[in-house]
C-alpha cells in the first residue's frame, strides 16, 4: 500500500492528454511542463485541469469535454487460486467462516481439463496442485465444479432434515436451490443475491445426487470498462452555470449537470442510476438534500410523492428481512421534503408533506424506539446489505434490534424538521413535542454512541438481550452528526479530525470486514464523500475539505461518469459487487460541492445564507449564474479563499448577515470577497486501508467458552451482558456459575483493531425460562409445515389472529426477555417488503414491537426467533397481548403474515 499522506508542492505530472484526440486505454502519453498540484498523495494527484493516478490520466479539454485513458485492473494478473463454497438456498451454510474450498485453476501437468472431484457438501476440499509465483489465471478458463449432495439428500429422509454447521434445520420441502459462491468472477460471495445469478446454480440432471456446473473464469469480454471521452451533448443552459479558474472542476460540474438531466424519467421522476431503475426513497432523499431541491425541485417533489403509500406513509423500499421496520431510514424523506420547501417556499407543498411526515414519525416512534437508550432501532442508513456491515451471525431480527449512528442521525433531523414544519403551520404544541423528541435522540446518540478515546462515534449498538458498541467508524453517520448539529463545537471538530480516511477517500466503515468483497465494506461512495465535505466545511477543517473535493473529482474524471462507488483499496470502479454510472446521489454530491461548500448556500427557514468555504488550493475567481431561490434568480461572483467573508453585496449594496430574505424576487447580483485568510490548521486522520480481524467462532461446554484463534489475533475481549469482564491471550474462558448471562468474544489484533463480537452464548440456570405453546391460545393452523414443537403452530395475518392474549406465568419478579419462535417464508432475507410486525402490550402499556422478518422464499419450515422484548414482570401470571395495530402496517400493505410456534419467556436479570 502506498503512503496515504498528501504532499502539496511542485511536481512533474505524467501523461498530459492531447486536446484533440481521446487516448487509447493504457496508452503512453507525453509529460508536460512542471506544474503545481492542487492536491497530491502517493495515490493520485489533482491539478487545475487534470488528475493523474499512476499511468492513468484524465484531462479537461474544455469546460464541456473530458478525456481519460483509465483502464480497470480488475481482470489483470488474477491469481489462479480460486476459493469457493457451496450454498443451499442462497445462504452461507456449508462451512464456518474462513473455511473455503480451494481450486488451483492453472494448467494440469497431464493436460487434463480443469474440473473438481465430486466434493462432499461440508467437507473441505484443498487442491494440492502447485501454483508457482508469477502464475496467473489465463483468460477464458473453463472449469467444471462438481458437488456430492448425497449426504444432504439422505438426511432429508432420515432423520427428516439436514442440520447445517450453524445448527439450523433444513427440510426437503424448503430445499429449493444449490449454488456455488466465491471470489473469482463470475463467482460472487454475495450469497443473498446468488438467486439472481443462474449460471452459479448447480444441477443434477440424472438424479444421482452429484450436482455440477461449468463456469468460464476471467472473461476479458466481461471486463468492466468506461468511455475514453465525454463531450457535453445535452442542453443544460437552463440550469445554474458555473465557471472558475479550474478547468477540471468546471468540466466535472457540467458532466454532473448533464447526468442530472439524464436522470429524469419521462414521468418526471428521478431514476436512481443507469443500472438502477425507478425511485428509491433514501437515494432520492439524499440527492435532494445535496442539490436537487434547488436544481430540479418539481422532479424532486414528484419523486418523493412516488414514495408515499396510499395510507399516507413514507415507503421503506429496501432493507433486510422485508424492509420496514428492520430498516427505518426512510425517514430521511422528511429532511428532503423540508429542503424542497426551503428552496421553493411552496406552502401547498408544505401542507401536503406535513401529515405524511408526522404520521411516519409517529409510526417509527411506536415500532422502533428503545426507551432504555432513547435511540431508534433499525439497519444502518443506506448500508442495507447485511454482512457488508454486520457480523455474519446477525439475523434480520438482530439487525432490527441494532441502534445505528446514521439511522439515528436521520431520525433526529426528522424530528427537527417536523418541529419546524409544525411551527410554520401554526401548531406550537406539535412543534414543542418534536423538539423534545429530537433533543432526547441527540442526548442518546452522544450518551451511547460517542467514543471519547477515539474522538468519533461508534457504528452501532448490537446484541440481543444486552447491547454493546461496535467501535468501527461509520462515515455517513459521522458526517450527518456534524452536519445536523448532533455533534457541536469542539466535538464536531474532533469527529472530522479523527475519523479515519483512506488513500482514495473516506470508506463507508473503518476498519474493513475480512473475507468480504467490496460494496459497502471496503468501498468509498462519492455521495458519502460529499456529505463528509459538508461536515468538514462546517467544522472549519480545510485539509479535510480539500481532500474530500479531490476524492470526489478523481473518480468522476477518470471514469468519465459519476459512479455509485469504488474499491477503497485501489480506487477502482470495477472491483465492487454492484456499480452504476450516472448515479443520482453521486452526481448530486458533485453539484453540492459547488452550491453548498464553495458558495456555502444554506437554507435557514425563511432565508438563504452564504457561508462559503474555498480551500486555498482552489483560490481565485468563480461565478455561478442563473441560480434560483424561490422567486429570485441569482448571479453570484466570488473571489479569494478561506471561510470568512470580507465583503458581500446584493446589487452593489452591503448584505447584512450574508442572508437573502425569502421574499426577494427578480434577478439580482451577489458579489462575495473572501478574506483570503486560511482557517486554523486542523488535522486529518489519514490511515492505510486495513482489515479488522475475523470474528471468533465460540463454543460452550462444561462451563467453558472456547474458540479457534483467528489470523492476526493478539488478544481477546470477553463480554458478559455487553460489558467487558476480562482481556485474555488464551482462546478459552472459564464461565463462573451463576444466573443468566450472555457472553461474547472479540478478537483484537496487534494494532488494536477489533473484530465484531461473536454471537451471544447464553449461560446460567434455565429454571426460570418458560415456553407457552400458542396453539393453547388460538386455533392450530391446518398447514403442513414442519419443524414446529408441541402440537402445532398458529397463523397470524392481517385477518387471522390479529390479537392474541397470552397468559405468561413467572415464578419470581425480574427482567424477562420475551420473544417468539416463528416462520416467515414470504420472501428472502435480504429484500422484499413482507416483514411481519406486531405490538406487544400489557393492558394498554406498550411493551415493545415484535418483528418477524422474512427467512427465505417459501421456506415455511425454517424457524427462528423474533427480537427479544425486555419486560419487567412481578411474580405471578400476566396476560400479554400480541396485536396487529395500524402502526404495524408493513411496506407490502396486504401480506403481514407469520407462523408462530411458541412464546419464550427468559429471566435475564
Amino acid at each position: 500500500m502506498s503512503s496515504p499522506f498528501p504532499v502539496i508542492g511542485v511536481v512533474l505530472a505524467t501523461g498530459l492528454l492531447s486536446a484533440c484526440q481521446a487516448p487509447r486505454p493504457g496508452a503512453a502519453v507525453t509529460p508536460p511542463a512542471v506544474t503545481l498540484p492542487v492536491w497530491q498523495s502517493d495515490a493520485y494527484t489533482l491539478y487545475r485541469d487534470r488528475v493523474v493516478q499512476g499511468q492513468y490520466e484524465a484531462r479537461a479539454v474544455s469546460a464541456t469535454e473530458l478525456v481519460s485513458n483509465y483502464r480497470s485492473p480488475a481482470n489483470e494478473a488474477m491469481s489462479p487460486r480460486v476459493e469457493f463454497k457451496f450454498s443451499l438456498n442462497g445462504k452461507d451454510n456449508e462451512m464456518a467462516p474462513g473455511l473455503n474450498h480451494l481450486l488451483v485453476a492453472g494448467p494440469r501437468p497431464d493436460g487434463a481439463a480443469l474440473e473438481t472431484p465430486a466434493i462432499v457438501f461440508s467437507q473441505r476440499y484443498a487442491d494440492a496442485t502447485p501454483a508457482p509465483a508469477g502464475t496467473y489465471l489465463a483468460p477464458n478458463t473453463p472449469v467444471r465444479i462438481r458437488l456430492d449432495l448425497r449426504p444432504v439428500l439422505a438426511a432429508f429422509k432420515n432423520p427428516g432434515y439436514y442440520t447445517t454447521f450453524k445448527g439450523e434445520k433444513l427440510y426437503q420441502s424448503d430445499f429449493k436451490h444449490v449454488y456455488v459462491a466465491g471470489g473469482t468472477a463470475p463467482l460472487s460471495w454475495d450469497f443473498d443475491n446468488l438467486v439472481n445469478k443462474p449460471g452459479l446454480e448447480l444441477q443434477d440432471p440424472d438424479g444421482d445426487g452429484i450436482y455440477e456446473t461449468t463456469l468460464t473464469l476471467n472473461q476479458p469480454a466481461a471486463a468492466k470498462t468506461t468511455a475514453t471521452s465525454w463531450k457535453q451533448s445535452l442542453d443544460t443552459s437552463d440550469f445554474p452555470q458555473y465557471s472558475s479558474d479550474y478547468p477540471l472542476a468546471d468540466a466535472l460540474y457540467n458532466l454532473a449537470l448533464e447526468e442530472a438531466r439524464r436522470a429524469v424519467e419521462p414521468d418526471s421522476t428521478f431514476r436512481t442510476g443507469q443500472e438502477w431503475a425507478g425511485v428509491w426513497t433514501r437515494d432520492v432523499s439524499y440527492s435532494i438534500i445535496l442539490a436537487q431541491a434547488s436544481l430540479q425541485p418539481r422532479v424532486a417533489m414528484n419523486s418523493l410523492l412516488r414514495k408515499v403509500s396510499k395510507e399516507g406513509r413514507i415507503i421503506q423500499d429496501t432493507g433486510t428481512g422485508g424492509a420496514y421496520p428492520c430498516s427505518t431510514d426512510r425517514i430521511i424523506w422528511a429532511t428532503a421534503a423540508w429542503e424542497i420547501y426551503q428552496a421553493t417556499g411552496d406552502e401547498a407543498w408544505l401542507r401536503r408533506v406535513y401529515p405524511i411526515v408526522r404520521q411516519s414519525v409517529a409510526d417509527d416512534r411506536q415500532n422502533a424506539h428503545d426507551p432504555a437508550t432513547g435511540l431508534m432501532r433499525g439497519e444502518s442508513s443506506f448500508l442495507d446489505w447485511r454482512e457488508q456491515t454486520y457480523p455474519r451471525w446477525m439475523q434480520p431480527a438482530d439487525i432490527y434490534q441494532s441502534e445505528n449512528l446514521g439511522t439515528n442521525a436521520v431520525h433526529y433531523q426528522a424530528n427537527v424538521v417536523l418541529a419546524q414544519m409544525a411551527a410554520k403551520l401554526g401548531q406550537p404544541g406539535v412543534a414543542a413535542q418534536h423538539k423534545r423528541q429530537a433533543e432526547a435522540l441527540k442526548f442518546g446518540i452522544n450518551q451511547h454512541l460517542w467514543q471519547a478515546d477515539k474522538g468519533y462515534y461508534g457504528q452501532y449498538l448490537y446484541g440481543r438481550t444486552a447491547l454493546s458498541l461496535s467501535p468501527k467508524a461509520e462515515a455517513l453517520g459521522e458526517a450527518l452528526c456534524v452536519l445536523f448539529g448532533v455533534a457541536e463545537g469542539e466535538r464536531a471538530q474532533r469527529v472530522v479530525a479523527t475519523t479515519p480516511t483512506t488513500p482514495y477517500g473516506i470508506s463507508c466503515i473503518y476498519p474493513q470486514i475480512p473475507g468480504l468483497p467490496a460494496y459497502h465494506n471496503d468501498a468509498v461512495w462519492p455521495f458519502v464523500q460529499s456529505f463528509w465535505a459538508l461536515a468538514a466545511a462546517k467544522a472549519g477543517n480545510e485539509a479535510s475539505l480539500l481532500e474530500s473535493m479531490a476524492a470526489v473529482y478523481r473518480p468522476a474524471a477518470l471514469f468519465l461518469t459519476n459512479k455509485e462507488n469504488f474499491v477503497a483499496g485501489n480506487g477502482d470502479f470495477a472491483g465492487t459487487q454492484i456499480n452504476s454510472s450516472n448515479m443520482l446521489w453521486s452526481l448530486s454530491g458533485s453539484l453540492g460541492l459547488v452550491y453548498k461548500v464553495l458558495f456555502g448556500m444554506q437554507y435557514q427557514g425563511e432565508r438563504l445564507v452564504f457561508r462559503p468555504f474555498v480551500p486555498q488550493a482552489f483560490q481565485g475567481r468563480r461565478r455561478l449564474s442563473n441560480y434560483r431561490y424561490r422567486r429570485a434568480v441569482l448571479d453570484i461572483e466570488m473571489e479569494g479563499f478561506g471561510n470568512a467573508i470580507a465583503a458581500i453585496t446584493l446589487d452593489g449594496q452591503p448584505l447584512p448577515d450574508a442572508a437573502l430574505p425569502a421574499n426577494l424576487g427578480g434577478r439580482h447580483a451577489v458579489r462575495i470577497v473572501l478574506s483570503s485568510l486560511a482557517p486554523p490548521v486542523a488535522a486529518v486522520n489519514r490511515v492505510p486501508n486495513r482489515v479488522a480481524p475475523e470474528t471468533p467462532a465460540v463454543a460452550y461446554a462444561n462451563q467453558r467458552l472456547t474458540w479457534t484463534k483467528p489470523e492476526g489475533a493478539a488478544e481477546y475481549l470477553v463480554l458478559k451482558n455487553g460489558a467487558l469482564v476480562t482481556t485474555t491471550a488464551a482462546a478459552e474462558y472459564a464461565v463462573p456459575a451463576g444466573p443468566f448471562a450472555a457472553y461474547q468474544v472479540i478478537t483484537v489484533d496487534d494494532a488494536g483493531r477489533e473484530s465484531f463480537a461473536s454471537e451471544p452464548i447464553e449461560t446460567g440456570s434455565e429454571a426460570d425460562d418458560r415456553q407457552v405453546q400458542l396453539e393453547t391460545v388460538a386455533a392450530k393452523a391446518a398447514l403442513a409445515y414442519k419443524g414446529s414443537t408441541g402440537k402445532g403452530f398458529i397463523e397470524i395475518s392481517t385477518t387471522k389472529n390479529t390479537a392474541l392474549t397470552i397468559p405468561v406465568t413467572v415464578p419470581a419478579a425480574g427482567l424477562y426477555a420475551v420473544d417468539f419462535r416463528y416462520a416467515n417464508g414470504n420472501g428472502p432475507v435480504n429484500t422484499n417488503n413482507q416483514c411481519a410486525v406486531r405490538t406487544l402490550r400489557r393492558g394498554r402499556e406498550l411493551l415493545g414491537t415484535v418483528v418477524l422478518p422474512q427467512r427465505g422464499v417459501a421456506e415455511w419450515s425454517n424457524w427462528g426467533f423474533s427480537n427479544p422484548v425486555l419486560v419487567r414482570l412481578d411474580k405471578g401470571t400476566h396476560p400479554l397481548t400480541l396485536a396487529y395495530e395500524p402502526a404495524n402496517e408493513n411496506m407490502n400493505g396486504e401480506v403481514n403474515q407469520a407462523m408462530l410456534d411458541y412464546v419464550r419467556v427468559k429471566k435475564v436479570e
